[in-house]
């Protein structure tokens, strides 16, 4: 439960460090973030805020969603995006404020969710990375193909699931864990190593990671104590002897 930024892929690149070393990096335009709607327990029964990014035509906007913008006061985006926050946050937080992106720290995790670039109709290699058949020494006109689909008589059908060609890409999906290397103020651009999701030009929503271990809790090594005697004694035993 924390607030993130929507945004869009401008593209890849590398900048380097003080030291000389190359990092590949996505660039993030994530400016004009702006709140549309703040959403509590009493009137919707959760905490969370909308916002919205990018621009929109006002003949492309219809007549809901202008006057869903209007009474927050904001220009027409063409992303809306939730995101779920603590009631803490909330106090903070109106319709028409514009999020900074200095909410993110250099050297913060971050998870990136976007749109998969669209490959069309595959087949089988392609999409699940099966092997190819022989090319000789008996094989015609099998070479590429997945082989045998079904079984005998009973059940005599092909399962639900059965992994064939047909379309790729195309869905959305989320990279984890990925290093903030530079956050620009100035022109509200993220710079973050490595590659996500999507095409140049595509949508993608930006928030803190979900999976990074927190700094300072050790684990927690249960010991048996039936163990450590049984141990002590075989250890005595080997001692005495």
């Amino acid at each position: 439960m924390s607030l993130g930024l929507v945004g869009r892929k401008v593209g890849m690149t590398r900048i380097f460090t003080d030291d000389g070393e190359s990092q590949p990096v996505t660039v993030l335009d994530v400016s004009n973030n702006r709140i549309t709607q703040i959403k509590t327990p009493d009137t919707d029964g959760y905490s969370a805020v909308q916002v919205t990014f990018g621009k929109r035509r006002a003949s492309r906007v219809n007549k809901p969603s202008a006057g869903h913008f209007a009474k927050a006061a904001v220009e027409a985006g063409h992303m809306l995006k939730e995101f779920r926050v603590t009631q803490e946050q909330l106090a903070s937080l109106k319709p028409g404020t514009v999020i900074a992106v200095d909410i993110f720290q250099t050297g913060q995790k971050v998870d990136v969710t976007g749109i998969s670039i669209g490959k069309g109709y595959a087949g089988v290699i392609k999409r699940h990375h099966f092997s190819s058949n022989r090319a000789s020494h008996g094989n015609s006109k099998s070479h590429n193909v997945p082989g045998s689909i079904g079984m005998a008589q009973d059940p005599g059908r092909v399962f639900p699931g059965k992994r064939m060609s047909g379309h790729l890409g195309s869905v959305q999906r989320t990279t984890q864990n990925l290093e903030v290397l530079r956050v620009d103020t100035a022109r509200g651009l993220l710079l973050v190593k490595g590659a996500i999701p999507g095409s140049r030009g595509g949508d993608v929503v930006i928030h803190p990671s979900v999976k990074t271990p927190k700094i300072g809790v050790k684990p927690v090594v249960k010991i048996d104590a039936r163990a450590g005697a049984k141990g002590g004694a075989q250890s005595g035993k080997r001692a005495g002897t």
